[in-house]
């Protein structure tokens, strides 16, 4: 391994997380692979970033990549028809992608585009999305998966759909909603494409634990399926019911609940084809995972298989089972989402400024200053790799005291000055002397406490929801200057006025850390942070916290010459769209503030001059991005 690479794997375990999609080049800067000609060179991050700019399109950006989307709807396909041709499964594959995932057009276009060879379908859980994935030309073969709880309208036009050649399935969710089938198909006299929701009793470990087992939202127990069938035979549509969904969980880190939840539902699949229910499609839901550390471990940001291995298990499962029970192999369905997109898009924004927990140098006390200043400087006389636990413990202390005495006022502004420099300047001592093999957990824990802060020009509450609600994890990494050893650690701000708007858990080699290693900032030259593996359902459940709005978005293709083709643009949120969003009228304001402008003007507090400018900066603010420009 090259210098280059072994600065930035041994930190910041690139190798392990993103193999397939980015590596450190040469010059250190963080390059994009191309997984559909990976002999090709990679492209420069920070190259894509200043072409982009040369554009117009500045940071904070989405960057979506589409080699990176192509290769997931290939991976999972081709990964399907392997097992199935390797385990002789007499049957096929016909996934659909759930659009709750990434709703965003540019990616559903180039969803349906991919996956049109493969079949490939969409599954829509509301109105809005069914009508979007009927706006679409699918393949002959491909499926639309209806999920989630259907009123009339829905239904109707999930079954109107049948005539322009869609597939479309209605899933059932309960029986009152079959209820509602049975009334629309008796005014429209046309037949429904049915499913049945089963849910199973298998619950996975991991964060979405609660999406699975008896106890999830959505699915019918087993007296309410029972039910169901024998109102189908009573109504005589028992033949329209064609496929069983049974959803495994979501986000599964560990194979083995693959392969209990898939005999389970394979148990349902063969008592209701004893029950006389013609099912063709067996529709195992979601739950194939993300490997977001790269660490292949059965936790909750990690997942201990491969694609290749689930949808071997999937297959080998399935054919067992239905061989057993001496049954045709169904059509096998599923609805991963997280896996197909999540690594197709990252976001990409750049350091304002940083708050230090150290200095470079200090005052030295003044005579008048209180004794407690100057046992404070002494410390540095008594400082060695073997007492730093001891000079830790000693500045908490003398800072601590000096800070009760300030609120006391026995000492003055400029003396508390002095004393929380001499302490900063006494912490870079202690950073320095800790041994490079690391020092133990309670001193690594008190210097935590000590990293920068870099202010950064996103919203965490906009682009990465999930990281403020449930603690998920991203890889955060520097996109340049990997060849070099990073100097700080920092912990990462926002630019929202709230105290939870930060990223301060980073996958890092040797596990989780608190702090991101970075890179002294040059004043000179931007310093670009990449959050990656944001494609599944951050922009879709991004919120506008402070007004911040949509970042740029930039959709690109990796050339195999080593550059790059912009495929799409879309410009960010402006203020004024951002407060249409929540019933504010701009030109309402607009007109507002220009009455409080001539009142100025009235009550000769203002010029006709400065109106002009006035006015010009509100209409320009309006008008303008959200974010730091």
């Amino acid at each position: 391994m090259n210098q280059h690479d072994l600065a930035a794997h041994s930190v910041y375990a690139i190798d392990r997380w993103g193999h397939e999609f980015v590596e450190v080049m040469p010059n250190g800067d963080l390059g994009l692979k191309n997984p559909l000609n990976p002999d090709g060179p990679s492209v420069s991050l920070p190259s894509i970033i200043h072409g982009l700019q040369d554009r117009g399109i500045d940071a904070p950006l989405l960057l979506r990549v589409s080699s990176f989307l192509e290769q997931g709807i290939r991976n999972i396909n081709e990964s399907f028809r392997t097992a199935i041709d390797r385990v002789g499964y007499r049957g096929v594959y016909r996934g659909v992608f759930p659009i709750k995932v990434n709703q965003q057009a540019q990616v559903i276009d180039r969803i349906v585009e991919f996956g049109r060879p493969y079949s490939y379908g969409l599954e829509a859980g509301s109105k809005p999305e069914l009508v979007i994935a009927l706006a679409h030309r699918l393949a002959k073969d491909a499926l639309i998966v209806c999920n989630g709880v259907k009123d009339a309208e829905f239904i109707r036009l999930a079954i109107l759909s049948r005539k322009l050649g869609f597939n479309t399935v209605i899933v059932l969710e309960s029986p009152k909603e079959l209820e509602t089938v049975l009334e629309v198909f008796q005014e429209l006299g046309q037949e429904p494409l049915l499913g049945v929701r089963v849910k199973l009793t298998n619950q996975i470990s991991g964060n979405w634990a609660e999406s699975s087992g008896d106890r999830s939202t959505f699915g019918m127990h087993t007296d309410q399926l029972v039910a169901v069938v024998d109102r189908l035979k009573q109504a005589g549509l028992l033949h329209c019911l064609k496929l069983q969904h049974s959803h495994l969980g979501s986000q599964i880190p560990d194979v083995n609940d693959v392969r209990r939840a898939v005999g389970e539902a394979c148990r349902y699949f063969t008592e209701l084809s004893r029950e006389g229910v013609p099912l063709t499609h067996l529709d195992l839901g979601g739950g194939l995972g993300v490997d977001y550390t790269g660490e292949r471990t059965a936790s909750e940001n990690s997942i201990n298989y491969t694609v290749a291995e689930y949808c071997a298990n999937v297959v080998e499962t399935v054919a067992y089972a239905m061989d057993e029970a001496e049954l045709a192999h169904p059509t096998l369905v599923t609805e991963s989402g997280r896996a197909v997109v999540a690594a197709s898009s990252m976001l990409v924004f750049n350091v304002l400024e940083a708050t230090f927990y150290d200095a470079h140098s200090a005052p030295k006390p003044d005579a008048e200053d209180h004794h407690l200043m100057t046992d404070l400087a002494e410390i540095a006389s008594y400082l060695s790799e073997n007492r730093i636990q001891e000079c830790l413990n000693d500045a908490t202390f003398y800072r601590n005291e000096l800070r009760a005495l300030f609120r006391r006022g026995y000492i003055d502004l400029r003396q508390m000055a002095r004393g929380e420099r001499i302490y900063l300047h006494l912490m870079s001592k202690i950073k320095a002397a800790v041994p490079s093999a690391g020092a133990s957990a309670e001193i690594d824990a008190q210097l935590e406490q000590l990293a920068d802060i870099y202010h950064c020009n996103f919203s965490l509450f906009q682009s990465l929801p999930d990281v403020w609600a449930i603690d998920q994890l991203h890889p955060v990494v520097p996109l340049q200057n990997l060849n070099q050893v990073p100097d700080r650690r920092a912990v990462l701000s926002d630019i929202t006025c709230d105290s939870d708007g930060k990223i301060d858990q980073f996958i890092l080699a040797d596990g989780v850390s608190p702090s991101l290693p970075v890179h002294t900032l040059d004043d000179e030259t931007p310093y670009y942070i990449g959050a990656f593996f944001v494609g599944a359902y951050q922009e879709t459940l991004g919120d506008l916290h402070n007004l911040f709005g949509d970042t740029n978005v930039a959709t690109i293709e990796l050339r195999p010459d080593g550059g790059f083709d912009l495929l799409h643009e879309q410009d960010g949120d402006t203020i004024a769209e951002v407060m249409s969003y929540v019933e504010y009228d701009p030109r309402d304001c607009v007109d507002a503030f220009r009455k409080l402008v001539e009142q100025a003007i009235s009550e000769n507090r203002l010029n006709a001059k400065e109106r002009k400018t006035l006015m010009a900066a509100y209409r320009d603010s309006i008008n303008g991005y959200t974010y730091y420009e």
